[in-house]
């Protein structure tokens, strides 16, 4: 894994102004319990940081989607962002909602997973459609509405595009990973 120096570096209190200690203070109170990842760089922006955390918190916690399929997208747009920090925290968690290990390593390696569960499959083809058109066809949104419903539809699209954000976020700052055991680094991908 190629270390970037940390542009955006955690800041210290006596740093921060009276609107990014409020903006810190309501991330700590809640689900996320601390200023860690995107947050970091994000509170150089104390608004945009508590618009985005809030939509990140509906995102992660009461999404219409099971967990299983918010984690595995978020691998998902990791891989394709090679994002270090997301990946390193979202496989675990992917992992423990039922997203095999041949899987991940497939997307770590750039490749389409073979073995899918069928709503991965669903998912993978979704995300990578939008993320190359920005938008899907038909048969993809008729898939993805029956399978989701409209409402899951939109809550795939937002989190796709929120951890996009997130990850863009993250690599402008070169905020470094919080590496785990057992979770192998995502690899550049070629040209």
């Amino acid at each position: 894994m190629h270390q970037h120096p940390d542009r955006m570096p955690p800041l210290k209190l006596e740093e921060m102004d009276a609107v990014q200690k409020t903006a810190a203070e309501a991330l700590i109170a809640g689900p996320r319990k601390a200023v860690k990842g995107p947050f970091i760089a994000l509170l150089r922006s104390p608004l945009l940081m508590d618009r985005l955390q809030r939509v990140g918190e509906y995102i992660r916690f009461d999404s219409s989607l099971p967990p299983r399929i918010s984690e595995f997208t978020m691998c998902v747009v990791s891989r394709a962002c090679t994002q270090q920090f997301e990946w390193f925290t979202h496989v675990p968690l992917a992992m423990k909602e039922g997203t095999s290990a041949e899987t991940i390593e497939a997307l770590r390696c750039g490749r389409r997973p073979n073995n899918m569960h069928a709503d991965e499959a669903l998912v993978y083809d979704f995300t990578q459609e939008l993320m190359a058109h920005h938008g899907v066809c038909d048969a993809t949104y008729a898939a993805a509405v029956e399978r989701f419903g409209e409402r899951g539809v939109i809550d795939l699209t937002g989190l796709i595009g929120y951890f996009i954000t997130v990850s863009l976020v993250l690599n402008v700052a070169h905020t470094p990973p919080e590496v785990k055991d057992g979770v192998a680094a995502l690899p550049a991908l070629p040209l």
